[in-house]
């Protein structure tokens, strides 16, 4: 089994046709290996949800190669490619997309229900003690934070135990207290558990978090920095948002 998670080969993705066309992404070629944490940033534009979006097989890009571990998505139906999202990656958003009728432990168990199986309590209650929630299992959304309600959407997540996990934003609705305690959840996720992480983010201090930073500029890959502090990254993102296009 290859030791990426994750790779793009000359991953190109365009909207539209003939003079109208947008090339979202541009010839992208990036690995994510096993167990690490990336982050994505770019300025405004720059195809960060599209890389996302293709990465994990919600969006079929126009050219180019993509495989999730040793499995190649362009050769998957679009049912196949359902049960790999479904059985193999996990995803965070921004919003929360919480249930409200339901409690913490049925929102959590929700995917793989709609999946026609039947999740025990014990696995349930493990993910959300994995997310220090696990005093919480019976509270509703509206009963919670919105830090708690984030940690309840990353349980839900984790409970196919993903080969990947997906975040878009996933700090961009909370407080900054609330969003560092989120962060360092998934910094022990990677370094206690081994999950991969691929996350898109604005925030220098979210990226901070993670061991490398790749940065897109225009549908390309604009270099990245390895354990950078969110000194750093700012620096980066200032000079590439002050250069013409």
């Amino acid at each position: 089994m290859s030791n990426d998670a994750i790779r793009l080969r000359s991953v190109t993705r365009k909207y539209g046709s003939g003079g109208t066309s947008v090339t979202a992404l541009d010839e992208v070629t990036l690995s994510f290996p096993r167990g690490t944490f990336t982050a994505v940033m770019g300025p405004s534009g720059s195809g960060k949800s599209t890389l996302l979006q293709c990465a994990a097989g919600l969006d079929r890009p126009t050219s180019g190669s993509i495989t999730v571990g040793d499995t190649e998505l362009s050769t998957l139906s679009e049912t196949k490619l359902t049960l790999l999202r479904r059985e193999r990656i996990g995803f965070v958003f921004q919003s929360f997309n919480l249930l409200s009728s339901l409690s913490a432990e049925q929102n959590v168990a929700l995917p793989m229900r709609l999946a026609g199986r039947r999740p025990k309590k014990a696995q349930v209650r493990e993910v959300l003690e994995q997310v220090g929630l696990g005093d919480r299992a019976r509270h509703r959304p509206t009963e919670m934070s919105g830090g708690q309600q984030q940690r309840v959407a990353l349980a839900r997540a984790l409970i196919t135990r993903p080969e990947v996990l997906f975040g878009d934003e996933p700090t961009g609705a909370l407080d900054t207290q609330t969003s560092r305690e989120v962060l360092a959840l998934l910094r022990g996720m990677v370094d206690r558990d081994g999950q991969t992480i691929i996350m898109v983010t604005h925030d220098p201090v979210a990226a901070s978090y993670a061991d490398r930073v790749v940065f897109l500029v225009d549908g390309r890959v604009n270099g990245e920095l390895l354990g950078p502090t969110a000194e750093d990254i700012a620096a980066r993102m200032t000079k590439l948002e002050a250069t013409p296009c």
